[in-house]
């Protein structure tokens, strides 16, 4: 079977070998690019758009996760989405992934075997597909349910983390507290999360995926992979001629948009 690839790993060497063995295993594939990060995948695989993604889950910028998730965001509608392999040197995260449903993965260092039966997989999964109508989404259900579920799950912690109570944002020289019944939005912008509530705003260092387990899943909910909004404060969800969805909040002038990712949170009941 022909098929093309794009190659995310930021170990040059790790690189090349990969590249090595796929090409014994894979006589037929095609890599179109090998990339060190993950914005170059994501800027690479739409402008290529490959057959197969393999992505370290570990790499500067974004991690192979993110960049999948992205991708979901933003790819073409009418273009079949690339199948994903996720190649990774800690086991923990390669088992989640697979248990997940990825494709599969691909453990550092690379083992000629365990890719042979790689190769097997995604060649299975290609040549399943139906090629994709003009104008017509790429996506399937069941690929958002696979990368939802890697999102929220690809980095298990011991124990579940105590739910935040109140939100501490450094204003000036004090601290600001804020109760969580508050708060409306957080939104991730460059290095801080914005922390909105009805008429109010402060920023904090926490990263989002730091936040997130801290949140109760039930109050908020997750509707881009930058954005979390109280569920209960969502007035309404609207959806354009392309298909995209927006929703706008009690209390918020503003729109905020949902990715394709967790679009499927608002079917009608």
């Amino acid at each position: 079977m022909n098929a093309t690839a794009l190659l995310a790993e930021d170990e040059p060497l790790l690189a090349q070998a990969l590249q090595a063995e796929l090409a014994r295993a894979w006589p037929g594939l095609q890599v179109l690019a090998t990339v060190g990060d993950g914005d170059a995948a994501v800027a690479h695989a739409l402008r290529l758009q490959p057959d197969v993604l393999f992505l370290d889950i570990r790499m500067p910028g974004q991690t192979g996760l993110q960049a999948a998730a992205e991708l979901a965001d933003e790819w073409p509608d009418g273009v079949p989405f690339p199948a994903l392999v996720f190649v990774t040197a800690y086991d923990a995260y390669a088992v989640q992934a697979f248990e997940t449903q990825a494709v599969d993965y691909v453990l550092k260092p690379v083992q000629p075997d365990r890719l042979a039966r790689t190769v097997q997989r995604v060649q299975q999964v290609l040549a399943q597909r139906q090629p994709a109508s003009t104008g017509a989404t790429a996506f399937d259900e069941a690929t958002l349910v696979r990368l939802r579920a890697l999102l929220s799950g690809h980095a298990p912690a011991p124990s579940a983390p105590p739910r935040l109570q109140v939100i501490q944002a450094g204003v000036g020289q004090g601290i600001r507290m804020v109760p969580i019944g508050e708060v409306l939005v957080f939104e991730a912008a460059d290095k801080y999360v914005r922390v909105l509530t009805a008429n109010s705003e402060v920023l904090i260092r926490t990263p989002l995926k730091e936040l997130i387990p801290q949140l109760d899943p039930a109050v908020f909910w997750q509707v881009h992979r930058g954005t979390v909004v109280r569920a209960d404060a969502i007035d309404s969800v609207q959806r354009d001629e392309a298909g995209k969805h927006s929703l706008r909040l009690r209390g918020r002038p503003e729109n905020w948009p949902v990715s394709r990712l967790y679009a499927a949170q608002f079917k009608a009941m």
